[in-house]
């Protein structure tokens, strides 16, 4: 394996090497043995290094020609949330509804689209935003960008600092108290039948910090800024409900009976979450960047009618 692949874990090479090859088909070859490192088996997160022999077994991967292509409305939708992009990263508005990448039951995620858009480039993933989140979400078109804004998403989750600062809005049910409101709240991921993921505030979880602040009230509810210091699975959302003021329109996490009532008198049929802003720096701090999604129509809409 080349220098410049050194340090990606290994499902994500395959992914990169294998264009065309569903992921649930990449993960099942890891787990059954079928793909070798170095003449043995390897798990999907290991770390490759440079001079790493990875074998994998004979596969028939669909053309470039007769791959199944994203509906040609849902590529243009895509391509015009584009908010932001230069030579290294590409930011995308993603709306509520589409998944970030593909796979359990859904054909084309916003990578798999936008791939589709540009045939010719490299594009990855650098994080990811629930499906029912909407907002920025940040594609690295340069692996040299790739790795050092992964770096640095992982600085937010150490004590070193915060490495990307992320702000989000949303719609909290009920009144939550004026000023900030710190939940410091460790989060363990669980799964529930059907491999759907639940998150729950446990002492065996994982350290996870977001801080909460008014910055309107409207029709009795809380319309707030949230800035998190860690990326835990559903973060926001059960950190809202762990406070008793859940995320409006939430339908894992939230109250049902108010999300109801949302959704008759001011038409809320999403989660109400949107990630709004990032801010980081590349080239170890010398290039500055401050990415801004302005809040989704829809979630305008609902404000606006709550009066």
């Amino acid at each position: 394996m080349s220098e410049d692949r050194a340090g990606q874990r290994l499902d994500n090479f395959l992914l990169g090497q294998l264009k065309g090859a569903p992921r649930s088909l990449v993960y099942k070859l890891v787990r059954s043995g079928q793909v070798r490192v170095n003449g043995g088996r390897a798990k999907a997160e290991r770390k490759l290094e440079a001079g790493d022999e990875v074998r994998v077994p004979p596969l028939r991967v669909a053309e470039e020609g007769e791959k199944a292509m994203p509906p040609a409305a849902y590529m243009a939708r895509l391509e015009a949330a584009i908010v932001f992009e230069d030579a290294r990263l590409l930011a995308l508005n993603k709306p509520s509804g589409v998944a970030s990448h593909g796979g359990s039951g859904i054909s084309f995620g916003a990578i798999e689209t936008l791939r589709a858009l540009r045939p010719g480039q490299t594009l990855e993933l650098v994080h990811r935003l629930d499906r029912d989140t909407s907002g920025l979400l940040i594609i690295a078109k340069k692996r040299s960008a790739l790795t050092e804004l992964q770096a640095l998403m992982r600085e937010g989750d150490s004590e070193e600092g915060r490495g990307i600062a992320k702000r989000y809005l949303t719609l909290l049910v009920g009144r939550l108290p004026d000023g900030v409101m710190t939940v410091d709240a460790p989060l363990h991921v669980g799964l529930r039948q059907g491999g759907e993921r639940h998150v729950q505030v446990r002492p065996e979880g994982k350290p996870s910090l977001s801080h909460f602040r008014v910055l309107e009230r409207r029709g009795g509810h809380s319309y707030c800024e949230v800035r998190i210091e860690t990326g835990r699975t559903h973060q926001i959302r059960v950190h809202a409900q762990h406070l008793g003021h859940p995320v409006a329109g939430d339908d894992k996490y939230g109250e049902e009976a108010v999300n109801k009532r949302l959704r008759d008198q001011v038409g809320l049929r999403r989660l109400f979450l949107h990630a709004a802003s990032l801010e980081f720096a590349l080239d170890g701090g010398q290039t500055p960047y401050v990415l801004n999604a302005p809040l989704a129509p829809e979630l305008a809409e609902v404000l606006e009618r709550l009066g």
